[in-house]
């Protein structure tokens, strides 16, 4: 019997079962891309055992599929669990199982995807400008009672503009409104706002700045939940009123903002008063002031008018005379006490002076005493100080005479 098999070219050695597969976990776990990498897909046959979670992620769309598995110290720390049916974006490495020649996806994290994703990048950034005081009631600024120039920031094709328009001119004609035109949807709309913004801010002439949009599916109004966006109006150093015109989730942008309303007519409305109603105000603040100015005059002139009795009651006249006379009397028992005191002021004087006339020594000696002075021009006061013989000066009233001492009586 002749066999028909081709021939073939049998090597010396063959790689083992082992050796092949180790070769493919080396491939593929050595790879950068597979030792990190980021897998979207819908979770099916999730089962929980001791060691973990372990559950496919496919792809409904091309039938194909991937085992994953979460170990049990991973699992607290997901952002979304494995449940079946639900879309997830899941970062791990693959793994290749030696046992099986299988391999599989070992998961770190899990985050939705689509909408879900969405609304998770939504709560974190909304939580972390939350934690740095953006939303706190404390920054909101009042609006001005008055603007006399107001700014819009919204796209010139939306129909928010046109309402804008209309709502302010109706309720405060005559305002001035600067316009500067802004994407609000697509992915260029963030930068496009933030310019817009930075506009109104250079421009310097805006007391309130309306940011609006009309209403529109969620994913239209992703641009109001940008951080960038979110920044330039908490950096806006003019009052920002946000009109989206969306009545479900709050975004950002209407949290940041100092006043929120939900349209773009509300938003101009709550910008500016009624002009009717800033009348009737006026109309009721001008009867108040009138009259409390009535009031004023007629307080007034109730007092003025019982002053003037008082004052006819007290006779001021009379008063006067009464005071004229008392001062009178004061000023003569004044002028009588100062002419009593000085006449004896003068008499006080004449006697120290008569005292020292008496007591003037040339007086003494005209009376005609004399007085005894030695040579080096001492007194004499006593005949004991002298000595026969000794020379003395005697001062006369008149002109001086030297003597001599012959004798020393005793007394």
């Amino acid at each position: 019997m002749t066999s028909h098999l081709p021939s073939l070219l049998v090597p010396d050695t063959a790689l083992s079962v082992a050796g092949l597969t180790a070769y493919i976990q080396a491939l593929l776990e050595q790879d950068h891309q597979l030792r990190q990498v980021w897998v979207v897909g819908e979770v099916s046959s999730a089962t929980r055992y001791k060691s973990g979670l372990f559950f496919n992620l496919q792809d409904p769309d091309a039938q194909a599929s991937i085992s994953c598995v979460v170990w049990n110290n991973q699992l607290n720390r997901l952002a979304t669990p494995p449940t079946q049916g639900e879309q997830l974006i899941i970062l791990g490495r693959v793994h290749l199982h030696p046992q099986r020649g299988t391999y599989q996806l070992i998961v770190w994290q899990a985050l939705p995807a689509g909408e879900g994703l969405r609304a998770l990048r939504y709560r974190q950034l909304r939580k972390r400008l939350e934690i740095e005081g953006l939303f706190d009631l404390a920054r909101k600024r009042p609006l001005p009672a008055h603007p006399r120039t107001i700014a819009v920031v919204t796209s010139p094709q939306a129909a928010a503009w046109g309402d804008i328009q209309r709502t302010l001119k109706r309720r405060y004609p005559g305002i001035r409104v600067l316009f500067s035109p802004a994407l609000v949807q697509g992915d260029q709309a963030p930068s496009s706002i933030v310019q817009a913004i930075q506009r109104v801010k250079s421009d310097g002439r805006a007391e309130v700045l309306i940011l609006s949009r009309g209403g529109g599916a969620i994913e239209d109004m992703a641009c109001f939940n940008d951080e960038r966006v979110v920044r330039a109006i908490a950096e806006c150093p003019i009052p920002v009123v946000a009109g989206i015109g969306h009545q479900r989730d709050e975004s950002l942008a209407d949290l940041v903002a100092d006043v929120c309303a939900h349209t773009p007519t509300a938003a101009a409305a709550q910008a500016v008063p009624l002009l009717a109603d800033v009348m009737a105000e006026h109309r009721t603040q001008a009867l108040r002031l009138s009259q409390a100015v009535t009031h004023r005059l007629e307080t007034a002139a109730d007092s003025l008018y019982r002053l003037r009795g008082r004052l006819q009651r007290l006779n001021l006249d009379r008063q006067v005379r009464q005071e004229m006379q008392t001062l009178g009397w004061l000023r003569q028992r004044l002028v009588q006490n100062t002419g009593h005191r000085l006449e004896a002021a003068h008499q006080h004087c004449h006697l120290l002076q008569q005292k020292l006339i008496s007591l003037d020594p040339e007086a003494v000696l005209k009376r005609g005493y004399a007085v005894a002075r030695q040579t080096d021009g001492t007194v004499a006061r006593s005949s004991a100080e002298l000595t026969p013989g000794q020379k003395l000066m005697l001062q006369l009233a008149q002109g001086q005479v030297e003597v001599t001492v012959s004798e020393i009586l005793k007394t």
